[in-house]
């Protein structure tokens, strides 16, 4: 039976597994300490959420730990995380680097709940903004301002590439800067390791996490796709990949 939600954290939904019932939602937490770079997490995860957004996986934590060591990459950034699920790995960029971060997950009030109270656990207040939105659907801001976006090990569900792709496509090619007297240079502060002009990062950009494994043809389709979106794909090492417009892209634009 195909799953018809397109958010990561809808991935092993159980397809039986049909209750709304909230009391057995809230019956079903679970509390856990998690180690990221320097710092303890205490998150709040959901047992058996029928979006399964209680999922912390390897993803996140190689995601913290890549940024931990490249903070020059989101320094003073405004920042949207996709997948966000617990919300965990935005509220450690928050804590860390105190990050204009704004998380987003499928369109589901209970996500949305657990996120600010793994905020308020974390001693984050207020809560950090938060987006509902189902990838291929119409996005809620019609002028988006993230010059980064975001997510961990969201490539599992390989049905939905294309309502992924059309998102990031929308996020990636409608971007506005916040500040529209700013000046946004695709090359600022963004060097790797204080490499190459070839290693700056462009703005806006998408910086993905993928650590859980899939067949290599499966997980070749959404950087095809992305290419046929007219958006460029670039590996920067430990399955981490940099996903931005395409030069024919950018100035069609």
């Amino acid at each position: 039976m195909d799953i018809a939600l397109f958010s990561p954290s809808s991935l092993f939904a159980d397809d039986d597994d049909s209750s709304s019932d909230g009391e057995t939602t809230r019956q079903s937490f679970v509390d856990r300490n998690h180690q990221f770079p320097g710092m303890e997490l205490h998150i709040r995860e959901f047992g058996f959420h029928q979006l399964n957004a209680n999922l912390l996986w390897p993803g996140s934590f190689a995601f913290a730990d890549w940024l931990a060591q490249h903070p020059h990459l989101i320094q003073n950034r405004r920042c949207l995380e996709i997948g966000s699920g617990t919300g965990a790995l935005a509220i450690f960029l928050k804590k860390e680097f105190n990050l204009d971060i704004t998380t987003s997950d499928y369109d589901d009030h209970e996500i949305q709940d657990n996120i600010s109270h793994n905020c308020i656990s974390n001693n984050i207040t207020p809560s950090l903004p938060h987006i509902k939105h189902t990838w291929g659907d119409e996005f809620p801001t019609s002028v988006p301002d993230w010059d980064l976006i975001i997510a961990s090990d969201i490539l599992l569900y390989v049905k939905q590439y294309p309502n992924l792709i059309k998102s990031l496509s929308f996020l990636l090619k409608s971007y506005k800067p916040k500040d529209t007297n700013a000046v946004i240079s695709p090359a600022a502060d963004c060097k790797l390791n204080g490499g190459a002009e070839s290693d700056l990062l462009p703005c806006p950009v998408f910086l993905m996490s993928w650590r859980r494994r899939i067949g290599k043809e499966d997980e070749s389709l959404f950087f095809t796709g992305c290419q046929q979106a007219g958006l460029h794909v670039k590996h920067l090492g430990n399955r981490v990949y940099c996903i931005s417009l395409s030069e024919k892209a950018t100035s069609e634009e």
